[in-house]
């Protein structure tokens, strides 16, 4: 039997990415799957690609305004989820000393005050003895030049899991965390970064070089971990972290 049959989840950020590849794993393992995004052209593309058993709606995850469309967009698909991933997320770095208001507040309104209010949405939704994982990341352990706002947003995320993995534990929802190092995805694109390709490349070298495993990880290894916290493969796991970083942070 399919790890994930007769589930049904939910994936914020789920058009591309990280996201995007947990929710075909989380297909694969027999769930429905309802993504989230901010583009409707992304999210129609998305939702042809995953086929059938996969469902799109719009929200943006640094509009409050947008957040609170989601549980009423949500339930006209379904009643309810057994499953949540809130994946959705911006990268953008900046010394101390150029770090504006507005990216400041761009990082934190998605990554931290987005994850946060998405899932107070979507949780009257959530079937007692579900799952919900977030994804974090390794900045939030390691000291990196330039990334202080977005690895105090990724350090929120991890916080915030064990309180809501007590807060929730009456209902016994599980709350989990995955905190990638670096992945091959959309991410790391000069639009996403905000940087130059020369920097973007020499970023890219620079990170190799402290990896003990010697490359970036890939979307599919991180939809499996994702899977793993949302089965009932980790039913004895709460308020957790797991690292999947190719060994930069412990070695």
């Amino acid at each position: 039997m399919k790890k994930l049959a007769n589930k049904t989840a939910v994936i914020t950020g789920g058009n591309s990415g990280i996201g995007l590849a947990t929710a075909k794993e989380f297909i694969n393992q027999g769930a429905t799957v309802i993504i989230t995004g901010r583009n409707r052209k992304a999210v129609d593309e998305a939702v042809a690609d995953l086929g059938e058993n996969a469902y799109g709606v719009i929200a943006d995850s640094g509009s409050i305004a947008s957040i609170n469309t989601l549980r009423e967009q949500i339930k006209a698909i379904s009643q309810k989820i057994d499953i949540v991933f809130i994946n959705a997320g911006v990268g953008k770095f900046n010394s101390v000393e150029q770090m504006s208001e507005e990216m400041f507040d761009e990082i934190m309104d998605i990554n931290f005050k987005g994850a946060y209010f998405s899932l107070q949405q979507i949780l009257p939704l959530v079937n007692d003895g579900g799952s919900i994982v977030f994804n974090t990341s390794i900045n939030a352990h390691i000291g990196m030049a330039g990334a202080s706002v977005y690895a105090a947003s990724k350090a929120a995320l991890l916080s915030l899991t064990k309180n809501l993995a007590i807060e929730l534990l009456p209902r016994k929802i599980r709350v989990n965390s995955v905190s990638p190092g670096p992945v091959g995805t959309p991410f790391h694109s000069t639009d996403k970064l905000g940087l130059t390709d020369e920097q973007l490349q020499q970023m890219g070298e620079g990170i190799i070089k402290q990896v003990p495993i010697g490359r970036f990880g890939t979307m599919e290894e991180l939809a499996k971990i994702v899977t793993f916290f949302a089965s009932d493969d980790s039913t004895f796991l709460l308020g957790s972290e797991l690292i999947a970083d190719g060994g930069m942070y412990n070695l």
